[in-house]
């Protein structure tokens, strides 16, 4: 057994849970991280994979009790159908543009330099929005959201095909933006992040099936376990977080973050993959 192997993909699973869900780019820290550890090949993507299922599934965890409840009242309850319909619209701008888009998208910009520079424009944004006027709120709950909500959301969530955007971090500054509550905001941010891992999940996976190997097994159970748990803590720690503070911080360590990278590629100092 290969001990460094699994120290990296310990790092590797806990980086993903501490950052899938907070707006800072997950798949940003991901590469940033990779690269450091060496550990951004091909198996990388599949792992990749693997830890994103297991960060997903604590949201699935936390938000059971909603989850059943939609589940067990598609037949007959209208909140349910009209939540799932959200989700659904929410989910399509990503997955078209990403279909269409996606390929290239990886070729040019899943690269240290592009992210950092994409931290940073995503920081300077966050920053933005929230020292602008407070818009009235007309979207206090999830429960309040019509379908052109979700779509606008939908469109947000989309910036975050270009690695170092953030997901989270663009459905719900992207919330933000259209009128929703920071709760509202945050937990649509977290059911959309169902579809959206499960669906990149399988077909990325479906891509890359040739390189799935029992051998891995140990591998992916530790990082699976570690992005579960860390994400799990993560997400109750955000909901507690936002009751009273705002995304500055998130902005400002964005910010920094980027810029250290730019530095040390600029100087030599961290000899980053080309990009």
């Amino acid at each position: 057994m290969d001990f460094i192997l699994l120290g990296k993909a310990l790092i590797l699973g806990i980086v993903e849970g501490l950052t899938e869900f907070l707006p800072v780019s997950s798949t940003g820290h991901l590469i940033l991280v990779g690269d450091l550890l060496d550990f951004n090949d091909e198996r990388g993507k599949v792992f990749e994979i693997v830890i994103q299922t297991g960060a997903m599934l604590a949201i699935i965890w936390e938000y059971r009790r909603r989850f059943g409840a939609v589940l067990a009242g598609l037949g007959s309850d209208q909140g349910a159908r009209k939540f799932v319909l959200n989700l659904v619209v929410a989910f399509m701008p990503a997955a078209v543009l990403g279909l269409a888009f996606g390929r290239y998208i990886k070729a040019y910009l899943f690269k240290p330099v592009p992210v950092a520079l994409a931290f940073i424009v995503g920081g300077i944004v966050i920053l933005w929005v929230e020292r602008r006027n407070k818009p009235v709120v007309m979207v206090e709950s999830v429960d309040d959201m019509s379908w052109k909500d979700a779509l606008k959301v939908g469109f947000a969530q989309a910036l975050a095909l270009i690695p170092g955007t953030s997901r989270s971090g663009a459905t719900i500054i992207g919330g933000l933006l259209f009128g929703f509550s920071r709760k509202a905001a945050t937990e649509f941010s977290f059911f959309l992040a169902v579809p959206t891992l499960i669906a990149a999940g399988a077909y990325d996976l479906f891509k890359h099936r040739s390189l799935l190997s029992a051998a891995d097994a140990g591998l992916f159970a530790v990082g699976f376990v570690a992005a579960f748990f860390s994400a799990f803590l993560c997400v109750r720690w955000l909901l507690r977080y936002i009751a009273q503070h705002d995304f500055v911080v998130f902005a400002w360590y964005r910010i920094v973050f980027g810029v250290l990278v730019l530095l040390t590629a600029w100087t030599g100092m961290v000899s980053w993959t080309a990009g």
